[in-house]
């Protein structure tokens, strides 16, 4: 594990990242620190377990995809230094690297630090990465430029103590139009770019998600102020970090609290929240124009084209809303690339186009600031890579998630698959790669990484149980019509029936003759669908579910030479874990300390919002010691009172839910923040002084085995 210290090419948050990690890893090394809570914390740094035993999956955070040639070429270099020289674009707009030895990724994280990205909360139960259209800043309809405001967001809420140890994850997208290519609609928060008498604003939607009970946004403004999406995203969070669920994973996403609470409500509980906030308007600085940048590599080279040009420029090349310059979008097939690869992209990026790439929710690249006297020659370069595939965005350009390739939580091989129904389309239905609003997705699984529920038509990995031979057949789950339509308009997809995997090209076939024989004039898919229903579907790919009909044949899943054979492991995101009770009130100190470091600094928010995590851990703590369960924040704080408080264990004048939830009623001042933060250091030297107390009485300290770790 070397990488340089204080180097001053690092920013010093980073720095410290880099150098906590090292330390943390080595602590769990010699044994100093338990499996699962190690797991939790590295999570948060981009540091995801794979499939394969003894490696990692890295994941690298990328604001809304936005990349610079340098900084891509220094990822190919630290991929082919420390992985397997390849490298993964997502769905998310980021990219990871695979067969990551744990001692390498601090490493890994110096090395990206050097050029302006990092890691830090990539995954985990934190805000995730912010993505947005690709096309923001040049696309011709857009009413302004929504990368700022996406960049905004993810630095104000990068180490916030208000998104460290959420239920669950929350991701955002900011789409640069009304039809919504950022997909706003299956997301956590959603906003859409409007401007009103000159007003720049968002149209802003909340609790949408996919996964195994997907669900669609709700509207909460039609139009909010730029300087107030700040406010907004802080108060919501803490309404989900206090209210959320905790103890069941798969419920304690944002669409299930504002589902149980209702969205009424919710929205009342922000506006509460508002009155503890430090500011109610944050205003966004954003550059009055988008200025390219080019390298010193920049050329006007012109050339004749090779074969394939025309087709490709009419599908992947754009005009922009600046005069003499076209946006180019680029195939990347299944989002994987080798480092040399990428070496390679990046140069060609340097030559023809802004040193600014987009990292695309198909798994593809966008560059931009192309002049079309260009095309040709990168088109060549492109080619010669096997990155010139016409059909960017249509139904050949096929996304899938790594699957059973490196996932633990793969069931079957989509990327496999993905492959064929690619080669299928582009030789049975050739017109059909020119279609964009007709895409297929697949997942390996029902969690939707390849977010399958937001496709036309979508595929997750499952499984078919054959009693009459005893086989398990790897099998993909159907799901038809889901997607946006071109006025933005957003769709779930319904599931429609399991089959196996070897038969999903057929089914595509039959779905899409039947679609050519009995769609209305220009009927979109997504309408044909909803116009004939799941059932039709249904009764059109029975015969292919039939098990009578199974063949040996059935058993190889794609990629696969041998019979399929089911590997689950466990997700990371929420694991459950084995702790002492003497270990979570020491986290619990740690906050408080961490909170008068912050209140020294004069972040008073800051300061206050750790004050308020260490008593709710603390309680937790002392909770557990009782053998009392707790979920949510809002419980824990009541049930302490219950347990601790009313019958006199620990003695308040101030009932506790009442006290700790002062950071609600007040503005984080100086004055406020310093006389709560003394106070809440006192209640904790208290807990911790009766769980001392009560080990002199009984002994040891107490095994605690939970799934809600992190409530």
């Amino acid at each position: 594990m070397n990488y340089p210290t204080n180097n001053p090419q690092i920013n010093p948050l980073d720095q410290k990242d880099i150098d906590e990690l090292s330390s943390r890893i080595d602590a769990f090394k010699r044994g100093k620190e338990d499996e699962e809570r190690f797991k939790h914390y590295r999570l948060t740094r981009g540091v995801y377990g794979q499939r394969q035993e003894g490696v990692q999956m890295f994941r690298i955070k990328i604001p809304y995809g936005r990349l610079t040639p340098d900084q891509l070429e220094r990822i190919a270099d630290l991929s082919e230094e420390y992985t397997n020289a390849r490298m993964h674009l997502t769905t998310r707009q980021n990219i990871q690297l695979h067969y990551v030895r744990l001692d390498d990724s601090p490493a890994i994280w110096s090395g990206l630090a050097e050029t302006g990205i990092n890691a830090r909360e990539a995954c985990g139960n934190t805000v995730r990465t912010v993505t947005a259209s690709a096309t923001a800043g040049v696309h011709p309809n857009e009413p302004f430029d929504v990368g700022p405001y996406a960049q905004a967001v993810t630095d104000y809420f990068l180490r916030n103590p208000i998104c460290q140890e959420m239920g669950r994850k929350i991701k955002m997208a900011f789409s640069a139009t009304e039809a919504d290519a950022a997909f706003t609609y299956f997301h956590d928060f959603g906003f859409i770019p409007r401007v009103v008498d000159g007003e720049r604003g968002f149209r802003v939607v909340v609790g949408g998600g996919l996964g195994a009970v997907s669900m669609v946004a709700k509207p909460v403004s039609e139009f909010m102020p730029t300087d107030e999406i700040l406010p907004f995203l802080e108060a919501a969070i803490r309404v989900f970090d206090r209210y959320g669920e905790r103890q069941k994973r798969m419920k304690a996403r944002m669409k299930f609290l504002i589902k149980s609470m209702g969205l009424e409500t919710f929205l009342e509980l922000v506006e509460e929240e508002k009155h503890g906030l430090a500011n109610l308007s944050i205003p966004i600085a954003v550059p009055e124009t988008t200025k390219p940048q080019f390298s010193d590599n920049y050329t006007d080279e012109v050339v004749a084209p090779n074969p394939g040009f025309d087709t490709w420029k009419a599908t992947n090349v754009h005009p922009q809303k600046q005069k003499g310059f076209v946006f180019v979008q680029v195939r990347i097939p299944l989002g994987n690339l080798t480092s040399a690869e990428a070496r390679k992209v990046a140069d060609l990026v340097r030559q023809f186009a802004a040193a600014d790439i987009r990292v695309t929710v198909n798994q593809g690249l966008l560059f931009r600031f192309v002049r079309e006297a260009n095309l040709s020659a990168l088109y060549n370069g492109l080619a010669a890579l096997g990155f010139g595939a016409p059909g960017f965005h249509g139904t050949s350009d096929v996304t899938a998630c790594p699957g059973t390739d490196t996932c633990a939580l793969g069931v079957t091989n989509s990327t496999g698959l993905a492959d064929h129904l690619s080669t299928f389309i582009q030789e049975e239905y050739p017109d059909y790669v020119y279609e964009q609003n007709l895409r297929i997705k697949i997942s390996g699984c029902m969690n939707s990484c390849g977010q399958h529920m937001a496709a036309q038509i979508g595929f997750h990995g499952s499984s078919i149980r054959d009693k009459k031979n005893n086989w398990l057949v790897p099998a993909m789950q159907v799901v038809l019509g889901g997607g946006v339509r071109p006025d933005g308009t957003g769709f779930i997809a319904q599931k429609v029936i399991k089959l196996p995997t070897r038969r999903i090209p057929q089914a595509l076939g039959l779905v899409l003759d039947h679609y050519e024989a009995e769609r209305e004039s220009d009927e979109l898919f997504i309408d044909f669908v909803q116009r004939l229903g799941k059932r039709h579907f249904y009764q059109l790919l029975k015969p292919l579910a039939d098990t009578e009909t199974f063949t040996e044949a059935d058993l190889i899943d794609w990629s696969e030479d041998n019979p399929y054979r089911q590997s689950i492991g466990v997700g990371e995101c929420a694991g459950a874990a084995l702790d002492l009770v003497g270990t979570i009130l020491q986290d619990a100190v740690t906050k408080r300390n961490d909170a008068f470091t912050y209140a020294a600094e004069g972040a008073y928010d800051y300061a206050a919002y750790y004050a308020y995590t260490a008593l709710v851990v603390g309680a937790k703590a002392l909770l557990l010691a009782a053998d009392v369960d707790c979920n949510t924040h809002k419980g824990i704080m009541q049930d302490f009172q219950e347990h601790y408080v009313t019958n006199g264990l620990i003695s308040r004048e101030e009932d506790f839910p009442g006290f700790v939830l002062r950071i609600k009623k007040n503005r984080p001042t100086r004055v406020f923040v310093e006389s709560f933060l003394q106070e809440a250091s006192d209640l904790l030297d208290d807990m911790v002084a009766y769980r001392e107390s009560q080990l002199r009485r009984e002994g040891a300290d107490k095994l605690v085995i939970e799934n809600y770790y992190k409530a």
